[in-house]
């Protein structure tokens, strides 16, 4: 089915196509049609099936650009996934005009609050983030329609399930409520049963089921020699792109830093980082700038980056179940990929309850021809430098908008209605070129659709707001 056989806006459309997505995927062209109609869905899907779009695109639609107070709220487990996500809804909704607010730990609060103080449509959050704001008071949630629960299994698997329970006791009974989960486990079901009400049940793939797509396998190999054999398989696969999974923030620290004195195109993500940090490793790994990333499982949610071509277990998971996230990473969609296990000696349970979790045992290749590698200069030289470099998901819908810069914001009385004032008295704009608003303490930030961005730039340059000459400029 395409897109535009789901009665969908123009805009939307518009954006769909510069995203490239013509054609639905399974899980859109089942889910779209019922959250349009503002129905409860519970989706089992495994992650890569494209489930985001699924949930984004009919909110987009329904959601309403009057209103100041949010609309929706999107809970996922993850920092990186509610970035990702918060990527996604801006996208889509570009030329709709909506603006998502992504709220998260270990960030101020100050600049949360300000955003949600403003006109806001759409909210992302981890649980304990949102439900400070709940309680504090800075949230406000009267004005809202939709709630989703997206990865929930992970969700139970973080401990988030209690503090999810404690925001539904907030929000509005009448309300459209949808789950999105790889997994099934029973709390999940039973948080179903006791927040949804007659919920349409869409189920992707068996619950257990590896993509088709992967191929992946296993190493047994002993602690002490995991580093060394990691070291070889690089050599001997050259992976394009590829990302290393460790249990811990000391292993992901001691791949990177062994990896990186090799001159490795490298880095690493864990949640001992400093928020900014891991944001803009995670950014560079979208781009393509790093070619091997080393992780902890907070990663194994919320990367949404085709042509991974490698997922390396260097630890076991401890949960059966992230095996299938982690390896979910490769093999999105139409690609393929292949996933690798190291198994060490202590593994024999870990790997026992994944066999038969799902319901096979898994292959254990044979280590001579990795053993045979010999990690030398020339080796090495091809993972030095990145593969490819992505082009930005989305490049193409900003494209003709550019990100306006002003040096006044609350501290000299400027509100939202101001700039949209100044802005619709330049020749030839109107309000449907103006973008999302933010106005902050000291400096204001305007979107401009449409290919005006240099007209209201050099006419705003020219002119005062609320009676006040600004310094106006392109955003950096």
């Amino acid at each position: 089915m395409k897109f535009n056989q789901l009665g969908l806006d123009p805009e939307i459309l518009k954006a769909l196509q510069k995203l490239h997505y013509d054609e639905a995927l399974p899980v859109q062209e089942k889910v779209i049609p019922e959250i349009l109609k503002e129905k409860d869905v519970i989706v089992r899907s495994r992650t890569g099936s494209g489930k985001t779009a699924s949930f984004a695109i009919p909110i987009i639609q329904n959601v309403v650009w009057d209103e100041r107070s949010p609309q929706a709220l999107i809970l996922t487990p993850t920092r990186e996934l509610a970035l990702q996500i918060k990527e996604d809804f801006d996208n889509i909704s570009a030329y709709r005009r909506l603006k998502t607010v992504a709220v998260f730990g270990k960030q101020p609060y100050k600049f949360q609050i300000q955003d949600l103080k403003q006109r806001c449509h759409i909210v992302v959050g981890t649980p304990g983030r949102v439900l400070d704001h709940l309680e504090r008071e800075t949230l406000r949630v009267d004005q809202l329609r939709y709630v989703v629960l997206d990865e929930a299994d992970e969700m139970l698997n973080m401990g988030f399930i209690e503090s999810v329970k404690k925001i539904f006791s907030y929000l509005p009974k009448s309300r459209t409520t949808c789950l999105f989960s790889a997994t099934m486990p029973e709390p999940i079901q039973e948080l179903a049963t006791t927040f949804m009400k007659d919920a349409k049940i869409i189920t992707m793939e068996e619950e257990t089921s590896v993509n088709q797509a992967i191929t992946h396998y296993a190493y047994q190999i002993k602690e002490k020699e995991k580093l060394t054999f990691l070291k070889k398989l690089l050599c001997k696969e050259v992976p394009e792109s590829c990302i290393i999974f460790a249990r811990t923030q000391e292993n992901v620290k001691l791949i990177c830093d062994e990896l990186y004195d090799l001159d490795m195109c490298v880095d690493k993500i864990h949640g001992g980082m400093l928020q900014e940090d891991r944001i803009e490793n995670m950014k560079d790994f979208k781009k393509g700038k790093i070619r091997i990333l080393i992780a902890t499982d907070v990663a194994a949610r919320g990367i949404d980056v085709q042509n991974i071509t490698h997922i390396i277990n260097y630890d076991m998971p401890n949960q059966k179940e992230t095996y299938l996230h982690r390896i979910g990473r490769t093999g999105r969609q139409t690609s393929s990929g292949v996933a690798i296990t190291l198994l060490n000696e202590y593994d024999g349970q870990r790997r026992q309850e994944l066999e038969e979790y799902l319901g096979y045992p898994l292959e254990i290749k044979n280590r001579d021809d990795i053993n045979q590698v010999t990690v030398d200069e020339k080796a090495i030289s091809a993972l030095t430098k990145p593969f490819m470099i992505r082009e930005e998901k989305g490049k193409e819908i900003h494209e003709d908008t550019l990100k306006i810069y002003m040096n006044g914001g609350k501290n000299k009385k400027i509100r939202a209605g101001d700039i949209v004032g100044a802005i619709c008295e330049i020749d030839g704009v109107c309000a449907q070129d103006i973008g999302v608003i933010q106005v902050q303490d000291h400096q204001s930030y305007v979107d401009i659709l449409n290919n005006k961005g240099m007209i209201v730039l050099k006419a705003l340059q020219q002119k005062t707001i609320k009676g006040k000459k600004l310094k106006i400029q392109k955003a950096k």
